[in-house]
């Protein structure tokens, strides 16, 4: 599969970033309606993370399907689950494009999307058309005009929709391409959103009987001071898994022509940071805290690297993009 995306992925550059992303998941939609099953590769051993029973530790992060439309043309090319969203309670448009950019020479994208989506109730409608017996994650957010102090409201909207059709849902607070968002990961305001976030995870397990695990995702331009808070915080609030990391506002590891455009930085330039904070993360709270491992994962090596440094679960994106489908049967078959 990786020599054959290696013609193909010349093709797809020659289009528009998200151009390409829309007509690559439109022809891997065309593929699953000829090939629909689960390949057999795929289920490994399975792996307890979060109350939840996963069939091999690689996941999709979000960003890649927003709107829950391709489950079925995803879950074929064998990840263990699929993260989709960031959603918002009202659709949004979210920033000017263009907002997706491949910076090809270091294997990484820039991308200012703006947390772009239908909405929730569009997402929900989708979730109901999921593949059965395959684990599907939310990513959750607030709406770009929403003040800080109303986000809590936000994401509680967001997760009563979701929660009786995901089997997690994790809280995003570190997208660069919101105004203030990262904000929530301070202080009062993130004590105040987990919190809140957790009473209705108690109260939806207790009339439905089903609980539905609250992961969080940080980014990777936290400080060593900040990462012992938030750790702290996690562990009070009895978070259930820890993503790290979202994309970088770092411009150290890319050329200076990209250094004043606005919008997060994923692939290999994230890669070194990534793995940092990971690091710290588990060196903050050893096994208290599941940690899912995100950010710069090009290679079965990148995938090694970060399950030796604590992480149970993995998530690629801008892998996929410049290895192709491949890379997930690569990690998959060697780990």
């Amino acid at each position: 599969m990786k020599e054959l995306y290696r013609i193909i992925r010349p093709l797809l550059f020659m289009w528009p970033p998200e151009r390409a992303h829309h007509l690559a998941l439109g022809l891997l939609d065309l593929q699953a309606k000829v090939v629909n099953t689960y390949p057999k590769w795929a289920r490994q051993t399975p792996l307890q993370v979060s109350g939840l029973s996963f069939p091999n530790p690689v996941g999709l992060a979000a960003g890649f399907d927003n709107h829950a439309a391709h489950l079925p043309a995803l879950f074929h090319l064998g990840f263990g689950f699929i993260e989709v969203g960031a959603v918002t309670p009202k659709a949004q448009s979210g920033n000017p494009k263009p907002r997706l950019f491949r910076l090809k020479d270091q294997q990484s994208l820039l991308n200012r999307m703006g947390f772009c989506n239908q909405g929730v109730d569009y997402l929900v409608e989708n979730l109901k058309k999921r593949p059965a017996g395959q684990i599907v994650g939310v990513n959750i957010g607030k709406n770009t005009h929403t003040a800080l102090e109303d986000a809590l409201q936000d994401y509680l909207y967001c997760f009563n929709k979701v929660a009786p059709f995901c089997d997690y849902v994790t809280i995003n607070i570190s997208s660069p391409n919101t105004a203030g968002l990262r904000e929530l990961q301070h202080g009062d305001y993130c004590r105040q959103l987990l919190a809140g976030l957790k009473k209705a995870q108690r109260d939806y397990a207790d009339h439905s009987q089903r609980y539905v695990p609250l992961w969080v995702k940080v980014a990777p331009d936290l400080s060593d001071e900040e990462i012992k808070v938030l750790a702290d915080i996690f562990c009070t609030q009895k978070m259930d898994a820890i993503v790290t990391t979202n994309t970088t506002i770092n411009r150290d590891n890319v050329p200076i022509e990209w250094r004043d455009q606005p919008g997060g930085i994923s692939g290999r330039a994230l890669n070194t940071r990534a793995d940092a904070v990971l690091t710290a993360f588990y060196s903050a709270l050893g096994e208290a805290i599941p940690l899912v491992g995100v950010g710069g994962i090009m290679s079965f090596d990148d995938a090694k690297r970060k399950r030796a440094a604590g992480a149970k679960l993995l998530q690629l994106y801008s892998g996929l993009i410049y290895e192709g489908p491949g890379l997930v049967k690569e990690i998959v078959t060697c780990l």
